[in-house]
């Protein structure tokens, strides 16, 4: 007769093999990195160059595997909200990054923040993590705010005599985020804004909205959008023989813009951050190195003239990711709820981080961390993007 007196130490043996294979399973677990971005659609020139900066991040993060999943929402963002869904519930990420477009982003803080899952967005409007409260605490973002770059856009104005401006913006958050930090500096600074208008990015005609922004006869003229579409309100406005300077945002450092606009952009002022002029930054500049670094290899893989500011905020997600992956590592394993929590905690640590755009010091209430050493005005002259002193 065989006894069992032994069985339960056999299963306990059993178990805690088990429990060490599992341990030892989880420590090599891959880090799942869950990309949403707009490579089709209006704001693929963002998209694409956004993914190619991606394409060159390393195998690794912090030392363990990484599976970097790319989805492209075609700048709608109900499909990005529906491969962000995708991203979390079927391929279990650890992290999301994206989407390019601030309407998608909004959209996306609700599955972010009903899965506990940390967000890094590529958009430009601070509306995304601000304030810092409720669904908003799972979400991060690489790009400078509008908030910086309306500062230093009307520090420059007021240095240049600009005492009017109208204004013409996307009739979405990009457009309204804009307006609304536009004006605040502009009072500040004591600027009026004449006239206001608004256009959708795949409108075919602004005329009758410069038409209105004309007979304000204001000093200069901001349009408050991203990519090529920008360049229409442009070249009507020249076509209709405005003569004051043109101020766009952050959002057209593109080389299609260039491209697309031609002779009618150059001269364009707008705000920008070191890696579109790093080539003519000045010598102290403390993103200088990483930027030229970045440009240089980015440039050997993809062409000369073919960085962007974009393809500089995707570069920085992987130092990002870096920084904190290694100290969330030490609390919990990836593909755990527990790492994710730790992974959006310890986000907000960064610390004299450089990065090709700047230098990020993040914490409980600032989940952008960019100060005034990523935001410069820079001015397309003979064809390119260079920096301009105030």
């Amino acid at each position: 007769m065989t006894s069992h007196k032994n069985k339960p130490r056999t299963q306990l043996r059993g178990l805690a093999a088990l429990g060490a294979l599992l341990v030892a399973t989880a420590a090599h677990a891959d880090l799942k990195v869950g990309i949403d971005l707009s490579s089709t659609g209006p704001a693929a020139v963002i998209g694409i160059t956004s993914k190619n900066a991606m394409l060159m991040w390393p195998a690794t993060i912090a030392g363990q595997k990484a599976d970097y999943i790319f989805l492209d929402d075609a700048s709608d963002p109900g499909a990005a909200v529906r491969n962000i869904r995708k991203l979390i519930n079927e391929d279990h990420v650890d992290v999301v990054v994206g989407p390019n477009i601030t309407p998608a982003a909004m959209a996306a803080l609700d599955p972010v923040a009903e899965s506990q899952t940390p967000m890094i967005t590529l958009i430009g409007s601070a509306s995304v993590v601000e304030p810092q409260e409720g669904k908003k605490v799972w979400a991060y973002k690489m790009a400078q705010t509008d908030s910086a770059m309306a500062d230093v856009m009307t520090r420059y104005m007021s240095n240049h005599n600009v005492k009017t401006v109208g204004f013409i913006g996307f009739a979405d958050g990009y457009g309204e985020s804009w307006l609304n930090e536009f004006s605040k500096f502009a009072a500040l600074r004591h600027i009026q804004i004449v006239a206001t208008e608004r256009f959708n990015r795949t409108d075919a005609s602004v005329t009758g909205q410069v038409l209105k922004l004309l007979a304000a006869k204001p000093d200069a003229i901001l349009i408050a959008g991203a990519g090529t579409p920008t360049v229409l309100p442009q070249r009507t406005l020249v076509e209709r023989g405005f003569k004051g300077p043109i101020y766009q945002t952050h959002g057209i450092a593109t080389p299609e813009f260039i491209k697309l606009g031609g002779k009618d952009v150059e001269g364009t002022l707008f705000p920008t951050q070191p890696v579109v002029v790093a080539r003519t930054l000045p010598a102290d500049h403390p993103a200088r190195k990483a930027a030229l670094a970045f440009v240089d290899q980015y440039e050997a893989k993809y062409g000369p003239g073919s960085v962007t500011q974009f393809a500089g905020d995707a570069a920085g997600v992987y130092p990002r990711l870096q920084d904190a992956v290694t100290r969330a590592l030490k609390t919990a394993q990836p593909g755990t709820p527990a790492f994710r929590a730790a992974l959006r905690d310890e986000l907000e640590h960064a610390h004299e981080l450089v990065v090709p755009n700047g230098v990020v010091n993040t914490s409980s209430k600032d989940h952008v961390g960019l100060d005034q050493r990523a935001s410069v005005m820079g001015v397309i002259r003979n064809g390119k993007f260079t920096y301009l002193s105030q």
